[in-house]
């Protein structure tokens, strides 16, 4: 099975990544978890201006195969909704590092980002559900 979990972010046990930079963290799911979604076909997101909470529900996202639930890395307000995947959700399957990215969120606690996993606790992850 092919793993791409790059180094330079955080991963959450339900397949999210968190890049923190100055204070914003963008939010997208990881590619094993569009894999195990397969054809994503619909991206419900949050407005600009929500609050978000650690650990909560910030959208969903559903596909030829199953909805799944979207999980929030950090708290904070969402100052940046990735709008064109309204109309192209494919784009996740595609590129779910960069084009494929779902909110930027103003973080309230930056200590949060450490509390993630990282890239090789992600991948460990990853392996165990593979057994």
């Amino acid at each position: 099975m092919r793993m791409n979990v790059p180094e330079d972010r955080r991963y959450t046990t339900e397949h999210e990544w968190a890049a923190l930079e100055d204070g914003v963290v963008t939010v997208g799911i990881t590619d094993y978890a569009q894999e195990q979604l397969g054809e994503i076909v619909f991206v419900e997101l949050p407005k600009e201006g929500d609050v978000i909470k650690k650990d909560e529900t910030f959208g969903a996202v559903e596909s030829t195969k199953t909805a799944s639930d979207l999980y929030a890395p950090m708290s904070g307000k969402v100052i940046e909704v990735n709008d064109p995947l309204a109309d192209s959700p494919g784009v996740v399957n595609e590129d779910p590092y960069e084009e494929g990215w779902m909110i930027r969120v103003e973080v309230s606690d930056e200590d949060e980002f450490e509390g993630l996993l990282t890239a090789a606790g992600y991948k460990k992850i990853i392996a165990e559900a593979a057994e």
